[in-house]
This record gives structure tokens, C-alpha cells and sequence, in this order.
């Protein structure tokens, strides 16, 4: 698994031409709200989800996913949820996020521990994501994915592996340290680096 995290950590430069291409896809116009996405309720970014969820997801499972595990993208929505609704934590670029927790992890995970996290081996998030700007354009975004390994194997990034699929299916290079792990241990080190949904958006453990 380590060899297929490997170019996501060399390939920043990558990501930065990606980004433009791939960050942020195009969406029906249907499932515009028409407001500023700081506006938007919890049942209006809802209404917006549901608009894109089908377009998200065939958009994700598009073509050959290289060093992401295939099945982490074609699983996730059979995952656990982790929140009720699509919230926008202010992190991700502003998106609004959905996230997603396996088995492995989910007991933990949704516990919302704030110290004194423990996250078993195994445990895999996905957070699916989507914009509205300023002007009540919904745009795609990316698959967010979070996989916990064994201890010592990735020490830099306090062993989680980091990896995103674009809205058009392709995997997204990124420099792992600087684009995730940083802002994760950074804000987030007392829960091991995990973030949570909003507290209002968060399922009932």
C-alpha cells in the first residue's frame, strides 16, 4: 500500500495543475440553490446533495483509480455515516462534506472523541464533497479518503494515508504532508488527526 501512496507524496506540482482541471467539476444547473453556500441551511445544502449524489458517485467510479484501492471508492457509500447532512466545517476548500466511516472504524469514529482517540488499523473515511459560490453555483468536488495503517508505518503523516478521486473519476495528486497531514495533525492532533462533521450535522452515536 505504501508504493501506492508514494506519487501522491512526490507529485504536489501535479496537483496544482490537476487542481484546476479536476477540484471543482461542473454540475447540473438544476441543482443550482441559487443562494451563496453560506447561506444555505442544513435542509437546503441537503436538497443540494441529493441533486448531485448520483453524478458524485458515477463520476468517482470513472476509470482506473492506480495507487487508490478501487474498492475504497466503489464501498463507501455502504459505509457508516457520519452525518445527517452535508456541512461546511470551513476546511476542504469550504466545501460542504459527507463523510463516511467503515466498519473497522466507524465504533470509534462516531464516538467524536476529542482526546484520547483511538482509531484501530483498517479504518478507512471518505468524505464526499461538493461547493455552492457565491453566486448559487453547486459545483462537483473531490472523494476525500483517509486510511489508518499500522503504527510506524507512515510516521510523518501519523500513520494515516491520504488520497482524493477528482469529480471525473481521476485520482488526484497531492503533496500529502502539506495538503492533509499538516492541517490534520495541526488541528486535529488531539483526536489523532481526525476531523468530525459540525456538531449540529453529526448522526447520534
Amino acid at each position: 500500500m505504501k508504493s501506492r501512496m508514494r506519487p501522491l507524496a512526490l507529485a504536489g506540482l501535479i496537483g496544482a495543475l490537476a487542481g484546476a482541471a479536476g477540484m471543482a467539476g461542473t454540475a447540473n444547473a438544476t441543482c443550482d440553490p441559487g443562494k451563496a453556500g453560506t447561506e444555505l441551511t442544513g435542509a437546503e445544502a441537503a436538497a443540494v446533495y441529493d441533486c448531485l449524489k448520483d453524478d458524485l458517485l458515477a463520476g468517482y467510479k470513472t476509470g482506473d483509480k492506480r495507487w487508490i484501492p478501487a474498492e475504497f471508492v466503489n464501498d463507501y457509500r455502504s459505509w457508516a455515516p457520519a452525518s445527517t447532512f452535508p456541512a461546511a466545517p470551513g476546511f476542504h476548500g469550504g466545501r460542504f462534506l459527507l463523510t463516511y466511516v467503515n466498519e473497522i472504524g466507524a465504533p470509534d469514529y462516531l464516538k467524536f472523541k476529542e482526546d484520547n482517540v483511538t482509531i484501530p488499523p483498517g479504518t478507512v473515511i471518505a468524505k464526499e464533497s461538493f461547493a455552492v459560490n457565491d453566486d448559487g453555483k453547486a459545483q462537483k468536488g473531490p472523494l476525500f479518503i483517509m486510511q489508518k495503517v499500522e503504527a510506524g508505518r507512515s510516521p510523518e503523516t501519523g500513520d494515516w494515508f491520504y488520497m482524493a478521486v477528482m469529480p471525473n473519476g481521476a485520482p488526484m495528486a497531492v503533496n500529502v504532508i502539506t495538503a492533509c497531514s499538516e492541517c490534520h495533525q495541526g488541528k486535529f492532533g488531539s483526536r489523532g488527526g481526525l476531523g468530525y462533521p459540525l456538531p449540529e450535522a453529526r448522526v447520534t452515536p
